[in-house]
């Protein structure tokens, strides 16, 4: 057991450890008391007036940093508003950098705040209305699948299925292909192969293999169509594939249904819409816009607005299309849809300007109303009402009205036929004959030289020299700051090169003299071109340029552009050149 040392012991080596130190006395420590408890006071005094001290400057810190937060969040989405007014190439690849650049600031902020950065603080409307047209989208793939299974349609049930949780196989080389033969009416060869055997090829006919052009083709790449023939080689071979012909004759049912099925056709059509669109929206970064929108969305359209034996447009088709196009979130990529079928002539043209007059508004000097009234009288060698009337009935009320008057009006039609004319549709369309009589306000010719007018002449494409020479004469007639402002409202309105070639023709008089009143109003151009007020104009003129350059760097519209500029505003000039790139 061990043996425990005396408290003398103790003692003694505690003071071996801590070395030899003197005893206060009780006298010393009585005088020191008062002092050291009063130092101590004042230490926890100093203490706690620092705590609160850091307290206040850590809520200060704190308000500023989530201030600060908070404040460029809003900017943010003020700014993604702000970018909507851009060329839509441009929008969804400025909108995520905008929203990126914001999820690094709040997590910054949240890091110096020792907290977690909020996924939702930032949802520009622009984004919203994309996520919400991808949740549609994607909601809207099943039942279309499921009506073209019901339909029977000559589609692998399980490879339709699958495209509900996987849209991007779509895409894929199997379901293109089979896509393909689907809308041709084709079979791939090795599908005949595998379900009915070798002896079965004699019942069709080989539509890869050209002695040609494709003379070896592989046997993965065969696709194969049934013999016209097809009922009278069954009955001279009643051998051939001994077990499945019952199942051969359904599928010869199935794919000669499917060539004429209408539903099926319509169901197809919309589920490829939707799919291409999805694919696009989920793939921005990678997928041009001006192919989706231009090249492959615009035939599924026209394919499904034109469903229809009659060369009268059907509504239930016209609202289908609407219901696809109402999808598309930007307003400018529906209208390239739209704008992109039905160039020639035909029923694909009326439903491309239905659907564009059912989209908006237009007066009856619209070029589109021209263009509409144009088309109607040409449908017929003599015109009909009830064709107008077929057709109108598509159309709001107000919308009949501007059609029927612009008709009246147009010159196209004699004025003894186009008043009864008129009059017989506003009959069928149940209109009050009061109200599509035409106008004489309206249809009296605006004054000469009026801004109206050279809207007008811009408007109707007419030349810029046209333009250039309407506008100079009434800047000489009456020359003051309010029309030098109008006539820069007129043009900054226009296409953007015609403001260009406007602004190189306005200085030179046709005897080659200059104008004395160009300068002044090439100074004003420049200066509200480059004002902060105007940055949507001069956003458009800049990538306008910028495309001139591109195409051809010593453009005299382009030179000339900028040595005007660079004439009555040598600032301004600097700066258009240094957006487009080029030296001025």
């Amino acid at each position: 057991m061990a043996r425990i040392p005396p408290m003398d012991e103790y003692n003694f080596m505690a003071q071996t450890e801590n070395g030899t130190s003197p005893v206060a006395s009780v006298d010393e420590i009585q005088k020191s008391w008062h002092d050291l408890t009063l130092r101590v006071e004042q230490l926890e005094t100093g203490n706690a007036a620092l705590e609160h001290e850091n307290k206040a400057l850590r809520q200060l810190v704190e308000r500023a940093i989530e201030y600060r937060k908070k404040s460029h969040g809003d900017l943010v989405n003020l700014l993604t508003t702000l970018v909507s007014k851009l060329p839509i190439n441009d929008i969804g690849v400025v909108v995520s950098r905008l929203v990126e650049h914001n999820v690094q600031v709040g997590d910054i902020s949240a890091a110096l705040l020792h907290g977690k950065n909020d996924d939702t603080m930032l949802q520009p409307a622009i984004l919203k209305a994309l996520d919400k047209t991808k949740r549609d989208l994607n909601a809207a793939i099943q039942p279309l699948i499921e009506e073209l299974i019901k339909l029977d349609a000559p589609l692998d049930a399980t490879m339709l299925q699958a495209l509900v949780a996987q849209p991007e196989t779509f895409f894929s080389p199997t379901v293109v292909r089979a896509s393909r033969c689907f809308v041709k009416g084709q079979i791939p060869r090795e599908k005949i192969v595998q379900d009915f055997g070798e002896e079965a090829l004699i019942f069709f006919k080989d539509l890869t293999t050209d002695p040609k052009f494709n003379p070896r083709p592989k046997l993965a790449e065969v696709l194969l169509g049934f013999a016209p023939d097809f009922e009278a080689l069954f009955q001279q071979n009643p051998n051939a594939c001994a077990a499945k012909r019952n199942e051969l004759v359904a599928l010869h049912q199935r794919i000669r249904n499917s060539r004429s099925a209408r539903a099926q056709k319509i169901a197809f059509l919309k589920l490829s819409f939707v799919l291409e669109l999805l694919h696009y929206y989920e793939n921005q970064n990678t997928e041009s816009p001006d192919i989706i929108f231009a090249q492959r969305l615009p035939p599924l359209i026209e394919q499904l607005v034109t469903c229809s034996d009659s060369d009268i447009p059907d509504e239930k088709l016209i609202l289908q299309a609407e219901a696809l196009l109402a999808f598309i979130v930007s307003a400018d990529y529906r209208n390239a849809v739209i704008n992109n079928f039905g160039k020639s002539s035909g029923l694909a043209k009326t439903q491309r300007l239905v659907l564009t007059y059912r989209a908006a508004s237009f007066n009856e000097h619209d070029p589109l109303t021209a263009e509409f009234v144009r088309h109607l009288l040409a449908l017929e060698k003599v015109p009909r009402p009830e064709t107008f009337a077929a057709v109108l009935r598509l159309l709001a009320a107000d919308r009949q009205k501007v059609i029927i008057r612009a008709m009246m009006n147009s010159g196209k039609v004699r004025k003894e036929e186009a008043e009864p004319l008129g009059k017989a549709i506003a009959k069928q369309l149940g209109l009050p004959e009061a109200e599509i009589t035409p106008k004489v306000e309206a249809a009296a010719v605006v004054e000469e030289n009026s801004w109206e007018h050279i809207k007008g002449l811009i408007a109707n494409r007419a030349t810029p020299n046209d333009v250039t020479l309407a506008i100079r004469k009434r800047l000489h007639a009456k020359f003051d700051d309010d029309e030098v402002k109008q006539s820069w409202l007129t043009l900054a309105e226009s296409d953007p090169m015609v403001f260009v070639r406007v602004f190189c023709l306005l200085p030179y008089l046709p005897d080659g003299q200059t104008d004395p009143v160009a300068r002044a109003v090439l100074e004003s151009y420049a200066n509200r071109l480059t004002h902060e007020k105007y940055a949507a104009t001069y956003a458009r003129v800049v990538h306008a340029l910028k495309n001139l350059f591109k195409v051809k760097a010593d453009s005299p519209a382009l030179v000339n552009f900028i040595a005007l500029v660079k004439w009555v505003d040598p600032d301004s000039a600097d700066k258009i050149a240094k957006d487009i790139g080029v030296t001025a």
